[in-house]
């Protein structure tokens, strides 16, 4: 909070690869970041172990706040499903400010015969274990999504975990897998040109 801050570029690390929800919003952040502090607000994708990966380079770099990491909510989830983290997201962790919320869709392939939720819940009973569900990666908001979504609609979907989430709507895109619960931000422009059919917004 010093009248010299910042007198140096920013690192800002995006904790999930290129493309989804975090990405994009952390874009959008750093453009008006670096007009307002007059810095660069340099971006650093970090992707890996549900967003752990990049909190950990974040919780590792000096205290001098010009790193910063753009947690998403497996931040809060990851204590609880890892048995050893590298860092304490309480302790090594300080938090800035809540900058969005985003709100999710489950989407999957305009090919596949369901046209509505109640559809698509109809199609996997009678398929228990023959459909897919994508994520991006163990422990992560949509990976707990899909499970929930099992749990309460009473399928079984099978859990496909990816390096990023917007991996998992690309195979969605290619018919691979069969449902993904993503970013509305990633998903829009898919669903606005028909490539891509939503079914719900969570």
């Amino acid at each position: 909070a010093g009248d010299s801050y910042p007198g140096k570029p920013i690192r800002f690390i995006l904790p999930f690869p290129p493309g989804g929800g975090t990405d994009i919003l952390g874009r959008i952040i750093a453009e008006r970041l670096t007009a307002n502090l007059g810095q660069p607000v340099v971006l650093e994708n970090r992707g890996g172990a549900g967003g752990n990966v990049g909190a950990e380079a974040a919780a590792k770099a000096a205290p001098d706040g010009y790193t910063i990491v753009l947690v998403a909510p497996s931040l809060a989830i990851s204590p609880s499903l890892y048995t050893k983290l590298n860092y304490d997201p309480v302790k090594d962790l300080a938090p800035i400010s809540l900058v969005g919320t985003v709100p999710n869709v489950l989407i999957t392939h305009p090919s596949l015969p369901a046209q509505t939720l109640a559809e698509f819940i109809a199609l996997a009973k009678t398929k228990p274990g023959g459909m897919n569900f994508g994520s991006g990666g163990s422990g992560t908001s949509n990976h707990l999504a899909g499970e929930l979504f099992n749990n309460v609609a009473g399928v079984k979907l099978v859990h496909v975990p990816y390096k990023g989430v917007n991996l998992a709507m690309n195979d969605v895109l290619g018919g691979q897998i069969q449902l993904v619960v993503i970013g509305i931000p990633a998903a829009a422009p898919h669903i606005k040109a028909g490539r891509l059919r939503a079914l719900g917004v969570i």
